[in-house]
């Protein structure tokens, strides 16, 4: 009876850790949670991919000298381009650069992307991706994102 009991208790515990699901997670002003900076951050934050939450739009903001990460920024989705269409989505860039969110966003048709600085200065993308993994691209095959 003891070992029958052992087993549903293991068993138990195995089905809550798997049970997890997908968390929500997203980046807010000032928050300093975020990691890896620069890095494609859908390579774990992904279902079994190991990081908590899986998101559906994340990357890194740099400064001009695309060295520093530029903190505490707006990511803004629009369907049209140079912010044209509907808002979709918006998306604060946390305290150490970073933005991400768990959120579904429909990236099927493409979406594009707008960062906003604190002085309200904007530089948007030309061209809509249809992923959000924007550090799969930016800092590997293109330059890294950034704001004035």
């Amino acid at each position: 009876m003891k070992k029958k009991l052992a087993i549903i208790g293991v068993m138990g515990l195995l089905m809550m850790s798997c049970a997890k699901g997908n968390e929500t997670k997203i980046s807010t002003f000032h928050d300093t949670e975020s990691h890896l900076m620069g890095n494609d951050c859908m390579t774990c934050h992904v279902k079994d991919g190991g990081g908590e939450g899986w998101f559906t739009a994340s990357g890194t903001i740099y400064d001009t000298s695309l060295v520093n990460t530029y903190p505490n920024l707006t990511i803004d989705l629009f369907t049209g381009a140079n912010g044209t269409g509907d808002l979709v989505k918006s998306i604060e860039v946390d305290g150490n650069g970073n933005f991400y969110t768990t959120k579904k966003i429909d990236f099927s048709q493409g979406l594009y992307p707008t960062v906003t600085n604190n002085a309200g200065v904007k530089r948007s993308m030309s061209f809509a991706p249809t992923t959000g993994a924007c550090n799969s691209c930016h800092g590997v095959i293109t330059s890294k994102i950034w704001a004035d």
